[in-house]
Order: structure tokens, then C-alpha cells, then sequence
């Protein structure tokens, strides 16, 4: 089995989604059912990492980085989504963060990339924000750790504007 974690924009485009999805099944196709990946299961690329993964025939792996996670941060329009994938799971870890905060972001990133093979990184490549926890960050993390990093950004994805 081979561990693939995720990292991943949360602000894709409605039309991104696809492409994105497409770039990352045609990444992940070649480990089918000996794929085991791990998510935060936010909305945008973690989200869509996971369907990917269960669509292959992969066990899925989840991470939620706090125990409030599910009721502050996940927007009406993601829950349907993120119940879903909670229940598809094979394992759903919690993170003792009372509140969905930057330490509990950056606690998640740590775990998925101690348990990972490698990292798929849904990112346009801009810098890290400054602000910790975020894409570029898990990336140079994952680097820093020698942990073989995947850059998913097919042409034509965007970030929606303002995020």
C-alpha cells in the first residue's frame, strides 16, 4: 500500500473542480486499490482528493484537527460532502484542539505528512501567506521533510476571487 496525503486550495472555482479532479485521478490511477489516502476533508482539493480515492477503489483516511470542526467550519454547502466522506472512511481521527484554530491546521498538516509515502499538493505554487497551516506551507514542510511532493494544477484551474 502506498500513503498518499493531501494538501490542497480550498477556493477552487466551480469550474476548477473537474480539472482538478481529472489531474488528480489520472496522478493517483496507477495505485487503484493499494491506495491509502489521507484528508482533512475540507471543501475545494481535500474534498476532491477523497472522492478520487474511493472512486479508485482506495481506503480513505481522515483528519479533522478539531473536536468543533465539523460545526464551525463546515459551510452548509460542504456538509452534505463532508458527512459523506466521514462516513466513507476507513478511519477518522480527531485532534484534541477544543477549536478549529491555526495550531489545530497546522497539528493536521503534521499528522498527514508523518503518516504519508508522499504528498499530493493541489496548488497554484504562489508563496505561503504568512498566516501558517496553509498549501504552500504543508509543501515546504513536506520538502524540508524529504517527503516526495506532487504538484497538481491542471491548466485552466483558478482560485475564486477575494479568498
Amino acid at each position: 500500500m502506498t500513503t498518499i496525503a493531501v494538501t490542497g486550495h480550498m477556493d477552487l472555482t466551480e469550474a476548477s473542480v473537474p480539472l482538478v479532479r481529472e489531474a488528480l485521478r489520472r496522478a493517483l490511477e496507477a495505485y487503484g486499490a493499494d491506495l491509502d489516502g489521507i484528508s482533512c476533508l475540507a471543501a475545494g482539493a481535500d474534498s476532491v482528493f477523497a472522492d478520487v480515492v474511493l472512486e479508485l477503489g482506495g481506503r480513505l483516511f481522515a483528519v479533522i484537527p478539531s473536536k468543533d470542526y465539523r460545526a464551525v467550519k463546515v459551510k452548509p454547502d460542504h456538509a452534505d460532502t463532508f458527512d459523506r466522506l466521514v462516513r466513507a472512511a476507513t478511519e477518522v481521527t480527531v485532534l484534541d484542539h477544543e477549536t478549529a484554530n491555526r495550531a489545530a491546521y497546522e497539528d493536521a498538516n503534521a499528522v498527514l505528512l508523518r503518516r504519508a509515502d508522499r504528498l499530493v499538493a493541489v496548488w497554484n505554487g504562489e508563496p505561503p501567506s504568512g498566516k501558517g497551516g496553509g498549501t504552500a506551507d504543508t509543501v515546504l514542510d513536506a520538502r524540508a521533510a524529504g517527503l516526495p511532493v506532487d504538484v497538481v494544477w491542471p491548466d485552466g484551474a483558478v482560485r475564486r476571487a477575494g479568498c
